[in-house]
């Protein structure tokens, strides 16, 4: 199986091209801010996935890169919030945004509490 079959992996991407695609109406004078680091920790999420599946055969690499995948998740709530706070998103966008962020988190968690069910070797 491809870890682009993995519904943590499919959830995380829709997210972040739904960031990418919203992050393109922020202010210019946040290109080099807000807007490069929501795109880096939401693509960070996806990149983290995969890491972890091609790393299955050792359960604390996958279970590392799935933390890593988790950060990243949390990390993209932040920026999330402060797209609302700065005005460049309204609060019905970042709820939808972070619903959808929080099901992600819920997908890598249950891959963290559950790495046998994904090909990894038991200790």
């Amino acid at each position: 199986m491809s870890f682009k079959k993995l519904l943590a992996y499919q959830k995380a991407f829709e997210l972040s091209m739904e960031i990418f695609e919203l992050s393109k109406s922020f202010p210019k004078e946040e290109t080099y801010s807000l807007t490069d680091q929501i795109r880096r920790s939401s693509r960070a999420i996806c990149a983290n996935i995969a890491e972890a599946y091609r790393k299955r055969e050792y359960q604390k690499h996958f279970i590392s890169k799935l933390t890593d995948a988790d950060s990243e998740n949390s990390e993209t709530q932040v920026w999330i919030d402060f797209s609302n706070s700065c005005n460049y998103i309204n609060k019905e966008l970042q709820q939808n945004l972070t619903t959808k962020s929080i099901e992600v988190g819920k997908l890598i968690n249950f891959m963290i509490a559950n790495p046998e069910k994904f090909g990894v070797k038991k200790l």
